[in-house]
């Protein structure tokens, strides 16, 4: 088992050291390979994806991802930005589903930005197409208007678009990952507005017809937005587009007490994944050693079920992570009077004890 070790910049590197010591402690036969990327990747090769770090991707059959991205490569042009480097990842690759699970912990149910009676035992699945959508469409750029409201002002575009073939392809992932679940679909569009989002509806509906077990329902993204915050467990698996995803996952991780909590995982139909937290690189606490690992650590345990098959070993680092968190240890994130705070290696380590 080939895994690419990516970590970037910011506090990238200090959580994916953590997420590597836990995999180290099980025992099983890996190779993991490390190599710049981002900001970390300019400022060695002069492109936040050198061709080295690309070939490496390609042959694992997992990448471990930290963060990438620092306020002082701002100014580049944009193909040379840190970010540049997830995204082109996910295009070479075609890593176009994204799985981002927003589970609230009981021991972080005050955390929560929200009551605890509404978010104890929440657990959604949000699945983002990722390769297609306003991020990746064509075209795109500035130019000066030769009509709309202000002729001849200077104006920026870029283009929504989705196939048929890119929106059959996610519905299946989302209606596959329910019957493992609880068997509900929300599917989010803005349909009301949007061609694009009309084909989405329309896809989605006809694709359903595959999955009678299924139960699914449409929803607004604006009403999404909202329900997400005002009764968030009536979400079971949550299927949409790619910025609408990007909005909507970031806003559920706050349910789940931090976003240093948070997992995810994007795959291809080879089930190659990068697995990365859904947080950024954080330069203002980078080095300072209390960035939350958690996030990383999880998301080396989708990595272990996805794309090593590896379940068990997956089980036993979610069951290290519940043990830690009922003992009372906190990063600052989600630190609280009554429990004990810790900084990003303890954190680690702790994890790698309750391994057993």
């Amino acid at each position: 088992m080939k895994i690419a070790v990516l970590p970037g910049d910011g506090i990238g590197t200090e959580i994916v050291a953590e997420a590597v010591k836990v995999l180290k402690a099980l025992d099983l036969q890996f190779e993991m390979e490390e190599a710049p990327v981002g900001g970390a990747a300019y400022d060695a090769a002069g492109h936040p994806l050198p061709e080295a770090t690309l070939n490496l991707a390609k042959q694992a059959d997992a990448i471990l991802f930290g963060a990438v991205g620092d306020w002082k490569y701002d100014k580049l042009d944009r193909p040379l930005r840190p970010e540049q480097a997830i995204l082109g990842l996910r295009k070479h690759l075609g890593l176009f589903a994204n799985f981002r699970p927003a589970i609230c912990y009981e021991q972080l149910t005050h955390a929560s930005s929200l009551k605890p009676e509404l978010v104890a035992g929440l657990d959604i699945l949000i699945i983002r197409e990722l390769t297609g959508d306003i991020y990746f469409g064509q075209p795109r750029g500035r130019r000066v208007a030769t009509d709309g409201h202000f002729p001849g002002a200077e104006e920026a575009f870029d283009t929504m678009r989705y196939s048929r073939p890119e929106i059959e392809r996610i519905a299946r992932v989302a209606f596959e990952a329910a019957r493992k679940r609880h068997k509900r679909v929300t599917s989010v569009d803005k349909a009301n507005v949007l061609e694009t989002f009309q084909l989405w509806k329309d896809v989605v509906t006809e694709v359903h017809k595959d999955y009678p077990d299924i139960e699914l329902d449409h929803m607004y993204v604006d009403n999404a937005a909202m329900q997400l915050v005002k009764e968030p467990k009536r979400f079971d698996v949550v299927v949409t587009g790619n910025m609408f995803g990007d909005i909507l996952s970031d806003e559920a991780s706050m349910l789940t007490g931090s976003i240093g909590m948070l997992p995810s995982a994007s795959l291809n139909d080879k089930k190659q994944g990068l697995y990365e937290p859904s947080h950024g690189s954080a330069p203002d606490i980078a080095g300072k050693g209390v960035a939350n690992p958690l996030a990383t650590i999880l998301s080396a345990a989708m990595m272990l079920r996805f794309s090593l098959n590896q379940p068990e070993a997956a089980d036993r680092i979610e069951a290290a992570v519940k043990k830690v968190l009922a003992q009372g240890l906190r990063t600052p994130d989600i630190y609280s009077e009554s429990t004990t705070k810790v900084g990003t290696r303890e954190m680690g380590e702790a994890v790698v004890k309750a391994l057993g």
